[in-house]
């Protein structure tokens, strides 16, 4: 059944190696790979499932490409392609957490990442004009979209914004008259044992690793890990720039205040979680995917011989893959076919302009969001550089044919082959530390680490 498929998993796994700068800029490179360069679905059917995974917790992207292969094979092959699009950037974060002993020792030249900011602002930009042709379409839609990208600038690092946006403009364009098209869909089956096997997982997960930790079992690091990781991922609205601050909370922060009770509490170095959080930012994929560098540092001291510390560190990024995407999935398959079957009732089918609205509202916010930390006003040649990138991104991904892959591998060679006059070597003692924490990569994990509401408070 799956080899009908294999041109499709094919766009895929070219999709999970190139798709840098976040879920929103995802959108625009699906747009290109998935409706105009092959139309596996169409632009009104995309936007849908974007804005259906805006309403759920987890990875958006990841739902969103889940729901394409769902739609063209179902289930079978919505498993496949999630597997495909998050299985390099989970081998990379997790082969990270292996490499980062050794990161300090040798001289690793990282400017070849620095033209990837900009050019995902040139990606972001091209998804949100593609959105608006397609969205926005009244006036009503118009002011959604501007209300939404206000709110979504100011609460950016705030998990309840995007539901409660996407609630508020369905509500908005609920109150139209307008008319639904006579088209009959069949009726999707619904799939109880998506929610029935994640609350099962939620509640287990949960009970172990208490009576894990009250008995201090000998391997309780690893129930503790699983619940820990699978709680974020059952909750976390907003995409990665939620999810960090509140791994670094869980894993930083509160083991520091509860060391003296809990000597084995799952904890991770500070240093190295904010080297993961930026390095992240540089590799195409899932942000999610820190879940999988989180995992393997977790357990990385585990074991009393060098094979069993291996083991266990491999152990921990497949746990940390695992956890993190299982219950965004078992969600989206689940609520999917309930909202297909409620789409022939005019309060949903209304909804769907508004919440496409504020869709569009949330990827112009992004793009601003992102341009915050590139250098485009000053009088400099990397600024001009940077605008070139954006602006040339955009422009091929708009007016040619030239696919999203070339691009990005354009981008990675100007940033190895550009070298800025006048740029001060970085110290030998962490050249990638030192650029994760002084460049836009490290900036643009800087989510008000301070502010993270302790709401994490189960080992």
């Amino acid at each position: 059944m799956l080899l009908r498929h294999m041109h499709f998993l094919r766009a895929v796994f070219l999709h999970s190696l190139t798709a840098f700068g976040g879920p929103q800029a995802h959108i625009g490179m699906m747009l290109k790979t998935f409706v105009h360069k092959t139309p596996y679905v169409t632009e009104s059917e995309l936007m849908e499932y974007n804005a259906f995974c805006q309403l759920l917790p987890g990875a958006s992207s990841t739902q969103t490409l889940t729901l394409i292969g769902y739609k063209r094979g179902g289930v079978p092959l919505a498993v496949v392609t999630l597997i495909v699009w998050i299985l390099p950037a989970s081998i990379m974060m997790g082969a990270l957490s292996f490499l980062l002993h050794y990161i300090d020792k040798r001289a690793l030249h990282v400017d070849i990442f620095k033209f990837i900011p900009p050019m995902a602002v040139g990606f972001l930009v091209y998804a949100a004009v593609m959105a608006f042709h397609i969205s926005i379409k009244n006036t009503i839609t118009w002011v959604i979209m501007i209300v939404g990208s206000i709110l979504t600038y100011i609460f950016f690092n705030q998990p309840w914004i995007f539901p409660v946006l996407i609630v508020a403009g369905g509500i908005a364009t609920n109150l139209s008259r307008k008319r639904i098209p006579q088209v009959h869909q069949k009726p999707k089956k619904i799939k109880w044992w998506n929610i029935w096997l994640f609350a099962i997982i939620f509640i287990l997960a949960g009970i172990a690793s208490e009576t894990a930790k009250k008995r201090d079992l000998p391997n309780r690091k690893v129930i503790n890990l699983f619940e820990n990781v699978y709680r974020m991922g059952s909750y976390v609205f907003g995409g990665g720039q939620v999810l960090m601050p509140l791994m670094y909370e869980q894993f930083c922060i509160r083991p520091e205040a509860v060391k003296e009770k809990d000597k084995n509490v799952v904890q991770i170095d500070k240093d190295d979680m904010y080297t993961g959080m930026g390095i992240v930012r540089a590799m195409p994929g899932p942000v999610f995917s820190i879940a999988s560098f989180a995992g393997g540092m977790a357990l990385k001291d585990l074991g009393n011989t060098p094979e069993q510390r291996t083991s266990m560190q491999l152990l921990g990024c497949l746990i940390g893959t695992i956890a993190i995407f299982l219950p965004s999935a078992l969600l989206v398959l689940f609520f999917f076919p309930i909202w297909h079957n409620l789409k022939k009732y005019a309060a949903v089918y209304r909804s769907l302009e508004g919440i496409n609205a504020v869709v569009v509202g949330i990827m112009i916010a992004a793009t601003l969001v992102l341009m915050k930390d590139i250098s485009l006003l000053a009088m400099s040649g990397g600024s001009l550089i940077n605008a070139l990138v954006i602006s040339g991104t955009f422009l091929l991904m708009q007016y040619t044919k030239v696919p999203a892959p070339v691009i990005v591998a354009g981008c990675l060679l100007l940033g190895r082959f550009s070298k800025p006059p006048g740029r001060p070597r970085p110290p030998r003692w962490s050249p990638l530390a030192n650029a994760c924490r002084t460049s836009w990569i490290g900036s643009a994990i800087s989510v008000r680490l301070a502010s993270v509401p302790g709401s994490i408070r189960r080992t």
